[in-house]
């Protein structure tokens, strides 16, 4: 059981910071597409979600990104043309670089492909060029997206870690294994946690793979282990005294028992040389049942005197937490969990895909929406001027269905106490279900970037639904974000356009991105400006929630070409009031 939440900003003072003015609208830059490799046609391979971001805190005209990426798998042509299935082997884990704080580029190395199944042959998948991490393959694994990634400093011949050594980037990610054959597998259960690095981005944006080290895998794993939702941080302040730890957050889902409960323990994983070896503790209870689950979509963080939290979503005797643990021994023993705030998930639970939407029947699930997105103000690189404020951001439904809110609340203290949590003001009309906060450096910038739906929730597959991708900043006055302003509205796409490999709904991934300097801020998201929706697509969706459901349409045969082309876009945004 948690402490009790406590408050450190009084409602006057939130009631100015917040007052009821409209979000002010600047100008917005030009964003960009971060998967520049995807292709617009067909489907599966124009397909993209869930993206990650980072900045090299050393060098900050270097950035990396992640994102579900089947660029490599099997059209929907290819065999049955009314399937559109993952290709056995094929990864998902893309990356992606910039060097100018603005273009991206995608490398092609070689591992296990099927991007020429383009039917209307059955899939033959083979070695070829793939968009993805590499050396998977070879290492009897598949790289199965939920990417993260995070810039630490490299250790010196001398055992230490500066940034005088440069900068190493580390890219965690599902994989699973590439035999289903149980004498052939890598590590035991159906998913794990693996983690890649290299110390010579430049060299990995140029298609050398051999700039990437093999994946290595982090997690205890056993037959029925499924390791899942992870996130990485690296101590990225020489003022830490855990400077270039890396810390690895997850869950992981273990077998049933009895029917009645799920153990679900929050995991984390550190390593102190640099992601070679890891030590994996258990944080907190298991047992997750109708009363208490333990913290789900989990967010790791580090201060700049080398203090651990780690944030997660989570019920206690039936209510819903944001929820956090700390360390103040580089994760070797954990305190908590915090009772931060009270969370109303978003969402419509929908029949069909026993999972909560939002945008309307068939839509793209919601599972995290309510989960926690947080960022520190650690000083990076140095430690130098780390207020050390912490901000937290999720979509919250307690206005109920079609009047979801952004929520924000902050402390000063370490987490011990945090501010009333108040909607940040948005557009009209904003539905918004994921958000990332990136806070400068120094704790004077705030920015956070969400996705969200423009449009009520349908009761029908007909009728136009509206996604954005949004970018706002705050100045930080005194501990208190104030000012806010709207950097950059995406056009305006429709997400029945994207799609499950199933066919059955809307795909969207679990969540969106962001990261800051004490310049400029780097945002990534969710887009579906350039997917068309499919007349046959929609049909057969609508008819899931009848009592005669139709049988799935040749996809390729009767949908736009472009139908299923999710994309990641990202902008940069220099500190508008420096």
């Amino acid at each position: 059981m948690g402490a009790p939440r406590r408050v450190i900003a009084s409602v006057a003072v939130l009631a100015a910071a917040f007052a009821g003015a409209a979000v002010a609208a600047f100008a917005s830059p030009a964003d960009q597409e971060v998967t520049v490799g995807s292709p617009s046609t067909p489907f599966s391979q124009n397909k993209q979600n869930e993206p990650a971001v980072a900045i090299d805190a050393h060098d900050p005209s270097v950035m990396a990104a992640g994102a579900n990426d089947e660029i490599d798998m099997e059209s929907c042509a290819a065999g049955d043309p009314t399937t559109c299935p993952f290709t056995d082997g094929v990864g998902v884990s893309g990356v992606y670089f910039s060097f100018n704080r603005g273009a991206w580029t995608q490398p092609t190395y070689t591992g296990w492909t099927a991007r020429d199944c383009l039917g209307p042959a059955a899939c033959t998948p083979h070695v070829g060029p793939i968009g993805t991490l590499p050396h998977y393959y070879e290492a009897g694994l598949v790289s199965d997206g939920d990417p993260a990634v995070a810039f630490g400093p490299r250790l010196g011949a001398g055992g230490t870690f500066s940034w005088n050594n440069g900068s190493r980037l580390y890219y965690a990610n599902l994989t699973s294994n590439f035999s289903a054959d149980r004498r052939l597998e890598t590590f035991r259960g159906v998913e794990a946690i693996a983690v890649s690095t290299t110390d010579n981005v430049r060299a990995a944006a140029a298609n050398d793979a051999s700039a990437w080290s093999a994946p290595v895998i982090i997690s205890k794993q056993s037959a029925t282990t499924f390791s899942d939702k992870e996130q990485i941080w690296a101590d990225n302040a020489a003022s830490s005294r855990f400077f270039g730890h890396v810390y690895v957050c997850w869950s992981s889902f273990r077998s049933n028992s009895r029917g009645q409960a799920f153990p679900v323990p929050l995991t984390v994983a550190r390593s102190a040389d640099g992601g070679l070896s890891w030590i994996t503790k258990q944080v907190g209870p298991a047992t997750s049942n109708g009363l208490n689950s333990q913290p789900d979509g989990c967010v790791v963080r580090t201060d700049s005197a080398g203090n651990v939290y780690v944030f997660g979503i989570g019920t206690r005797h039936g209510t819903t937490y944001q929820m956090m643990y700390r360390s103040t021994d580089g994760g070797a023993h954990w305190t908590g969990p915090l009772l931060v705030a009270t969370v109303v998930e978003p969402g419509v639970f929908d029949p069909v895909q026993g999972r909560p939407v939002m945008d309307g029947i068939a839509g793209a699930r919601v599972d995290l929406a309510g989960g926690p997105n947080v960022d520190i103000a650690n000083g990076r690189p140095t430690g130098a001027g780390a207020t050390n404020e912490m901000f937290m951001t999720w979509a919250d439904a307690r206005q109920g269905l079609n009047h979801e809110q952004l929520m924000l609340t902050w402390t000063r203290d370490g987490g011990q106490s945090w501010a009333t949590p108040s909607a940040v003001p948005i557009a009209s009309g904003d539905r918004p279900f994921y958000s990332a906060p990136a806070v400068s450096p120094d704790g004077s910038d705030l920015y956070v970037v969400y996705n969200a739906f423009t449009t009520p929730y349908r009761d029908d597959t007909t009728s136009a639904r509206g996604l954005v991708g949004v970018v706002l900043h705050a100045n930080v006055v005194n501990g208190v974000p104030t000012g806010w302003s709207e950097l950059e509205r995406s056009p305006v796409g429709d997400p029945r356009g994207s799609s499950a490999n199933a066919l059955i709904s809307e795909f969207l991934g679990d969540y969106v991105y962001a990261a800051a300097t004490n310049d400029f801020a780097v945002a990534v998201w969710n887009d579906t400006r350039d997917a068309a929706p499919c007349g046959s697509i929609n049909a057969y969706r609508a008819s899931l929630y009848t009592a005669n459901p139709l049988s799935p349409p040749n996809v390729l045969g009767t949908c736009p070409a472009t139908f299923g082309n999710s994309d990641i876009f990202g902008g940069t945004y220099t500190d508008p009031t420096p």
